[in-house]
C-alpha cells in the first residue's frame, strides 16, 4: 500500500472511532471507594535534575524534597516529551503527545495553541470517579472545559509557603482529592526586559523576600556549572539566582507536607514531584538534549513496597495520567492514552520493559517553529530535526539571558562544550551514544558504522508517529534526505 493511502486509511479509521465515541453518553459520577488514595501532583517550572540534593548536588539546599526521596522512589531516567512549559503540561494532564491534541506550544497571548475540545484530561476523569479536584498556581493549558478543576485556589505562585497554606481545605476534603500544585519557580522573571545585559536574571527572587519564606542565597563561586554551560561569571551569577528560587520551592513543599501530616492523611496520599522541563538556560529548556528533557521525578506512594530507593526505569510524562488513574483505581481502557501506567514499577527493584521513550517537540513560542522527534533507548538517542534548514530558534528569555549574551557579544566559538555554530544549526539527524558521549557532542548519524542503528531507530520513529497520528509524519514522504539510505518511506 502506498504511504499516502496508508495515512488516509488511518485518518478515516480515526474519524469513525471519534464518531462512535461522540454517540456515547457521558457516564455519571461514580460512588467513591473509601480506599482510594489522595494524590498530590507537584509541578515545578523549569527545574532540572542539576539543582536537587537527592540528585547529587551537594551545594543546593533542598532538604524537604530530599526527604521525599528517602520516603519513596527517585527516578533516574524520567523525561518530559517536549521541553516547553505549556506543551509539556498538556502531556502531563492528558497522557497524549501534543502533536495529537493540538497543544503544539504556548497557550497564552498571541501564541494561542489549544487542546482539542474532545480530549478528556486527568482532572475531568478523576472528577467523574468522585474525586475532589483542585489546582493552585501555574495553569498554562486551554481550554478550561478540557482541563476543568472543581476548585481554583489563589496565591502568589512565587511563594510556595503561601500556596501551601491555601490548600488547607483541600487537605481536609471528605472525598479523596487530587491536588495539582504548580509553582512559577524557578522560571526566569522579567524575561524580555533584562535591563543591563550582563545582570543576572532574578528568577523571581526579591531583595525583601517573601512572607513566611527564609531567603537562602548562594555564592556564585560555589555553584555547580553543568557541562553544557560556559563556566563564566555570568553563568555562575544566574545559577546562584536559580538555586535561590529552587530553595523557595523546597520550603513550600516542606510546609505542604507538614500540613498533610497534620491532616492525618499522609498515609493515604500519593505525592509526586516533577518539573515541566529543564532549567531555563540555552542548551536545556526548549531543546531535546538531555538537560532539557531529563527531569526530576520523586514519588512517595504509601502503598508501594519500595522506599528510599532509585529506579532506572525509563518513563516519560505521557505515562503520568495513566499511572495516576491506575493509582486511583480507575479502569483504564486500552488505547486511551499514548503512555502507560508505571504503577507497578514502584514495587519492583529491576523492572523489565521500561527501556525506551519517545519525545515530540514542535513549538515553544509561536515564533519558534522547530519540530523535533526523538527515540531514546538505553544507549542511543536519535533526534530528527524536521526543520533542520532553519536556524535553531531562541525563546525570548533565553536570548536575553546574560549567560548567552556573554558568549554572543564576545563572538566566542564555544557555548559550553558545544560549538556555537553547532548549537545554532543542526543537521536533520543527530545520533548520540550516551554511554560514551553523555554530553551529546559527537553526532554519529552519518558514521557508516552506525547505519544499522540509525535505520532501526528511524523505523521506530516512523512507527511511533503513525501510532500517535502525528501530522508531521507526512514530511517523510516528500523529503529527499533519506533517498539512498536504505530506509523504506
Amino acid at each position: 500500500m502506498e504511504f499516502r493511502q496508508l495515512i488516509f486509511g488511518i485518518s478515516i479509521l480515526g474519524c469513525l472511532l471519534n464518531s462512535c465515541a461522540d454517540k456515547k453518553e457521558e457516564s455519571p459520577i461514580k460512588p467513591i471507594s473509601a480506599s482510594r488514595p489522595n494524590i498530590i501532583l507537584f509541578v515545578a517550572d523549569d527545574h532540572g535534575t542539576d539543582a536537587l540534593g537527592s540528585y547529587g548536588n551537594n551545594v543546593i539546599k533542598t532538604p524537604h524534597l530530599d526527604q521525599l526521596a528517602t520516603e519513596g522512589v527517585r527516578f533516574n531516567n524520567a523525561y518530559c516529551t517536549t521541553a516547553s512549559c505549556a506543551a509539556s503540561r498538556s502531556v502531563i494532564l492528558t497522557g497524549l503527545f501534543g502533536h495529537a491534541t493540538g497543544s503544539y506550544g504556548h497557550v497564552h497571548d498571541y501564541h494561542h495553541f489549544s487542546t482539542y475540545d474532545k480530549v478528556k484530561s486527568l482532572p475531568v476523569l478523576l472528577e467523574k470517579e468522585g474525586y475532589a479536584t483542585a489546582r493552585i498556581g501555574k495553569y498554562h493549558v486551554a481550554p478550561e472545559s478540557v482541563y476543568h478543576f472543581q476548585e481554583e485556589l489563589k496565591a502568589n505562585p512565587r511563594n510556595t509557603v503561601e500556596m501551601a497554606e491555601e490548600c488547607k481545605d483541600v487537605l481536609a476534603s471528605e472525598k479523596p482529592f487530587f491536588l495539582y500544585f504548580c509553582t512559577d519557580d524557578p522560571h526566569r522573571a522579567a524575561s524580555t526586559n533584562p535591563g543591563q545585559w550582563d545582570a543576572p536574571n532574578s528568577f523571581g527572587n526579591k531583595v525583601d523576600g517573601y512572607a513566611g519564606v527564609e531567603t537562602i542565597t548562594y555564592d556564585p563561586e560555589e555553584v555547580i556549572v553543568p557541562d553544557f554551560l560556559p563556566d563564566t561569571k555570568e553563568s555562575r551569577e544566574e545559577i546562584a539566582q536559580y538555586y535561590q528560587s529552587v530553595s523557595r520551592i523546597d520550603q513550600g513543599f516542606g510546609r505542604l507536607m507538614q500540613m498533610l501530616k497534620e491532616s492525618g492523611k499522609a498515609e493515604n496520599t500519593i505525592v509526586i514531584y516533577i518539573s515541566d522541563n529543564g532549567m531555563a538556560f540555552p542548551g536545556a529548556k526548549t531543546t531535546l538534549y538531555e538537560p532539557g528533557m531529563k527531569l526530576p521525578c520523586i514519588i512517595k506512594d504509601p502503598f508501594s513496597k519500595l522506599k528510599n530507593t532509585t529506579s532506572d526505569a525509563m518513563i516519560s510524562w505521557v505515562d503520568l495520567t495513566p499511572t495516576i488513574l491506575d493509582m486511583a483505581k480507575v479502569e483504564i481502557k486500552e488505547n486511551s492514552f499514548h503512555g502507560r501506567s508505571f504503577k507497578d514499577v514502584l514495587n519492583v527493584k529491576e523492572p523489565e520493559g521500561w527501556d525506551q521513550i519517545y519525545a515530540s517537540h514542535t513549538f515553544h513560542e509561536i515564533t519558534m517553529y522547530y519540530p523535533m522527534r526523538v527515540v531514546r533507548d538505553r544507549n542511543y538517542k536519535l533526534i530528527r530535526n524536521i526543520a533542520w534548514r532553519l536556524e535553531y530558534p531562541f525563546a525570548s528569555d533565553l536570548w536575553a539571558a546574560s549567560t548567552w549574551q556573554e558568549v554572543h557579544r564576545n563572538q566566542k566559538e564555544f557555548y559550553g562544550k558545544r560549538k556555537v555554530q553547532d548549537y545554532l544549526f543542526h543537521p536533520e539527524f543527530e545520533l548520540f551514544d550516551l554511554e560514551k558521549d553523555p554530553d551529546e557532542i559527537l553526532n554519529l548519524a552519518n558514521d557508516p558504522d552506525y547505519k544499522e542503528v540509525v535505520d532501526e531507530m528511524i523505523k521506530k520513529m516512523k512507527a511511533f508517529q503513525i501510532q500517535t497520528r502525528d501530522p508531521w509524519l507526512i514530511t517523510w514522504d516528500h523529503d529527499d534526505s533519506l533517498q539512498g539510505t536504505g530506509v523504506n518511506l
